[in-house]
């Protein structure tokens, strides 16, 4: 640093040292560079920041009655559902059923600070409690620790950014995931439906097991699970009529109030029936002792502790498996999760953003912190419901506050009524799941599909069929690198379009344009097209690169090798409106007199008159 000098006229003084000019400077310096760093911060950390990372400042501020009526009835609606729900999941997932309560309130509470989507309740579902079985096998210790790392890894990959990944999940892909994991999760409910024994782990394995063990069948059980299938069904139709909504004049007020106490009963229906078949297996053991059909069994009443997830556990054969153990077992699972899971969420949040942009990162955010701080609830992976959000959309939601009542319903239920949900059939919680996971079988995208690209139809059809055959993880993964591979052959194999042009002048040239960029999986094609369609003609070829936004050293050297090519045979080609970036790159690579690049029509006839390759050529002269 060089100290600046400053005279003082006013006192006549002498200039003063270096030594404290130069600690002056040091000091104005010091403060910029403070100041620089504060302004850095506020840039970084401002309003607009803040209600993108923490949505509940933005919408707080206007919060009023008229919303949180809204709430407390979305919210109240959601508790009397996901109570039912969670209660079935956990056998999906292969726990006790307490502990899809214990991821039903607090992921509520969290997401009402940091989720994006007014209509979506964190908490179990069916497609994570499906993903958990397979993964942790029914041990609680690792679907605890699982629920642990998903919601660090989700949360790395908000933090990070990494949203763009779930768009390597397509709509193909994801239909055929979600049909596969319906049918799963249906044929998981048959060993309650019919009170037999289930083994193996792919859709096929299971049914082998089930038809082997379907002699031992019992009566009861699946007689009041396919009643209680009837009754979900039956209410789920009744839920749909809209009275008064034909007549001319609008609905009356009668019809309004009959129309809402038929949504009800349809919005309730899991509730109601759960509610029922309890009573009636309450009915049985108090006065005959016993029930014709299994019951659920006795429940731990309480709210969890709050305690660290467990990081070693003791194996079936009284070995220790330690944390390093334990992950090598939940394998796959730690990254395939996250991604379902996120995924399932967006696409909920999609569907009910009133055209607003979903902030995917954000999502990440939210569902990482709710998995994370659930798993010191001792609960498993759990995400958005698609179930629980059309009930709180339907039942008016309008802010993520709802979550609040619904975590308050759960924890009520814990603290006071487990008791009570000893009595419960599990052939009516199979109910609850085969009658809703019915309409989750996506076989309506097969005709769409058939009419707007028939290729869509392999990625889909193979997800359905891989994640039938194999574990679900690894037929998620082999069908996102169909996928892939799919993408990739489509751009090594870029469109063309030739056409032969004239001049002003009237000279004849060949104009060809390809529509996508230039990298190394697509530059042997293009060059074997471009010279196949030269060879048919002599005229001067040009290559339109307009679409053409970037390239690579390998497109570079492809490029060089094209140039000398038709250098070697004298035919000239140019190449037109070649993009500044994409013009450094060529140039770097191919010998600049070779690489002729024009941005006006009237350059070519220039560039063909001053070529000598296109002078006529004289005949060679006469032996004596």
């Amino acid at each position: 640093m060089i100290p600046r000098r400053k005279h003082n006229a006013s006192s006549g003084s002498l200039p003063q040292s270096d030594d404290k000019h130069a600690s002056n400077d040091y000091i104005l310096s010091d403060s910029r560079a403070r100041e620089g760093w504060r302004a850095a911060i506020k840039r970084r950390f401002n309003r607009k920041t803040l209600h993108k990372r923490i949505p509940i400042t933005a919408w707080l501020p206007q919060y009023n009655a008229s919303k949180a009526i809204g709430d407390v009835i979305a919210g109240i609606t959601v508790g009397l559902t996901v109570i039912p729900q969670s209660l079935a999941y956990s056998n999906i997932a292969g726990l006790p059923p307490q502990y899809g309560l214990y991821g039903s309130f607090l992921g509520c509470f969290i997401y009402i600070v940091l989720g994006g989507c007014r209509a979506v309740p964190a908490g179990p579902t069916a497609i994570a409690s499906l993903l958990t079985w397979q993964v942790a096998g029914g041990v609680v210790e690792k679907a605890i620790l699982l629920n642990f790392l998903t919601g660090l890894v989700e949360l790395l990959m908000g933090v990070l950014g990494l949203g763009f990944l779930i768009n390597f999940v397509s709509g193909p892909v994801s239909s055929g995931f979600t049909s596969a994991v319906a049918l799963m999760i249906a044929t998981s409910q048959v060993k309650d439906m019919f009170a037999i024994s289930m083994s193996g782990t792919t859709f096929l394995q299971q049914w082998i097991s089930i038809f082997r063990n379907i002699h031992n069948a019992s009566l009861w059980d699946p007689v009041l699970g396919f009643v209680c299938i009837a009754l979900l069904l039956s209410m789920r139709k009744i839920g749909m009529i809209k009275l008064g909504k034909t007549s001319s004049d609008g609905p009356s007020t009668r019809q309004k109030v009959l129309t809402k106490c038929m949504w009800l009963l349809g919005t309730c229906r899991n509730a109601i029936v759960v509610v029922l078949s309890g009573a009636l297996g309450f009915w049985f053991v108090s006065t005959h002792g016993s029930a014709p059909f299994r019951l659920m069994g006795a429940i731990p009443s309480g709210v969890p502790t709050p305690q660290l997830p467990p990081f070693s556990y003791v194996r079936a054969d009284n070995s220790t498996a330690d944390f390093l153990d334990m992950v090598s077992e939940l394998g796959s699972g730690l990254l395939v999760i996250p991604l379902i899971v996120l995924l399932e969420d967006i696409a909920i949040c999609k569907a009910f953003s009133d055209g607003r942009t979903i902030d995917a990162t954000q999502e990440m955010i939210a569902l990482g912190v709710a998995n994370f701080g659930n798993s010191f609830m001792q609960a498993y992976p759990g995400g958005g419901s698609l179930a629980r959000s059309v009930v709180s959309n339907g039942s008016g939601v309008k802010t993520t506050f709802s979550g609040l009542y619904t975590g308050v319903i759960v924890i009520l239920a814990l603290q006071f009524f487990t008791q009570y949900f000893e009595y419960i059939p599990k052939a009516s919680l199979a109910a609850v799941i085969i009658s809703a996971i019915l309409f989750m079988v996506e076989y309506d995208v097969i005709k769409p599909m058939w009419r707007a690209k028939k290729l869509d139809l392999i990625p889909g059809v193979g997800t359905f069929v891989l994640c039938l055959t194999l574990p679900i993880e690894l037929g998620i993964l082999t069908g996102v690198v169909v996928n892939i591979i799919f993408i990739l052959y489509h751009a090594a194999r870029p469109k063309f379009s030739v056409e032969m042009l004239k001049t002003e002048q009237g000279v004849e040239y060949l104009m060809i344009t390809p529509d996508r960029c230039l990298m190394f999986p697509s530059v042997d094609y293009v060059r074997r097209l471009v010279t196949k369609c030269a060879a048919s003609s002599s005229v001067p070829v040009v290559i339109e690169c307009t679409h053409i936004y970037s390239a690579d050293y390998t497109a570079a050297k492809s490029i060089e090798q094209l140039t000398a090519d038709f250098h070697a045979r004298l035919q000239p080609l140019y190449f037109y409106n070649v993009k500044p970036s994409v013009c450094s790159i060529f140039e770097a690579v191919a010998k600049p007199e070779h690489f002729v690049v024009f941005y006006e029509d009237d350059e070519l006839d220039r560039l063909l008159a001053a070529d000598e390759r296109l002078a006529p050529r004289k005949p060679p002269p006469l032996q004596a």
